[in-house]
């Protein structure tokens, strides 16, 4: 039996009460993005009940199915801190950028999927979702508009741009002059991260984690309220 995040199922293990109890289980395995076993015992007059033959003990398994992915555009210092980050807290990861030699497995051996594209037409080859976390964290202003874009346009549930305040209003008026909503640049998590000081390319890798975690946990609803501090993000991105 498959049971989507909106709550509609396709299949059935039975029905009756056995099944809505597994439906809001389920529900908990979303919300928790773990799994969960648990046992129905099944007298003679709730099996009846049920249309089974007979009582007895019914195991459940429930399981979610796949794990978020998070897009890296920009495949520099704080890219090779992050997605290792990204995996050791069990979600995928992509890394895109326009330079073989700096997007490669030696760079990112643990990576699950490295994209050499061209960033005017890497959509092309992504799956962006709303279980899609966007990170964008190119090497310079010119790229790092163009990413947010183009991903700004997609249903990706977590979009983050790095970059001091003053770049990212700049980002923000070219943005707006191309007929962005500020309601929907109110969405965007920028500066990106949690703010911890942090000031090296592994010090914000982890607040950027950090706060991928919090998003995917649902610790905290708005883009707001969370900064890196003092540091010139761009200048090390």
């Amino acid at each position: 039996m498959l049971i989507r995040e909106d709550g509609s199922t396709v299949g059935t293990i039975g029905g009756g009460c056995t099944e809505a109890d597994v439906w809001a289980l389920a529900r908990e395995a979303i919300e928790r993005d773990s799994p969960i076993r648990r046992s129905f015992e099944l007298s003679a007059n709730t099996a009846e009940e049920e249309g089974l033959a007979c009582g007895g003990i019914v195991e459940i398994f429930i399981e979610p199915l796949g794990r978020p992915t998070v897009h890296i555009f920009g495949a520099g210092h704080i890219a090779r801190q992050l997605a290792p980050l990204v995996e050791m807290v069990g979600m995928k990861c992509v890394i895109v950028d326009d330079r073989p030699q700096f997007a490669n497995s030696e760079h990112f051996p643990a990576s699950s999927e490295i994209i050499v594209s061209d960033f005017e037409e890497c959509l092309e080859k992504l799956m962006i979702s709303p279980a899609s976390f966007v990170v964008i964290v190119t090497r310079g202003h010119k790229y790092d508009h163009l990413v947010l874009s183009k991903t700004i346009k997609t249903t990706a549930g977590y979009i983050g741009l790095i970059g001091s305040k003053p770049k990212i209003a700049r980002i923000y008026k070219l943005l707006r002059k191309e007929g962005v909503s500020q309601e929907r640049l109110d969405e965007i998590h920028a500066p990106i991260g949690l703010d911890i000081g942090s000031r090296t390319p592994e010090e914000i890798a982890v607040s950027i984690a950090a706060e991928l975690v919090a998003h995917r946990r649902k610790a905290f609803v708005t883009g707001k309220g969370r900064r890196l501090g003092k540091a010139d993000q761009a200048t090390i991105a």
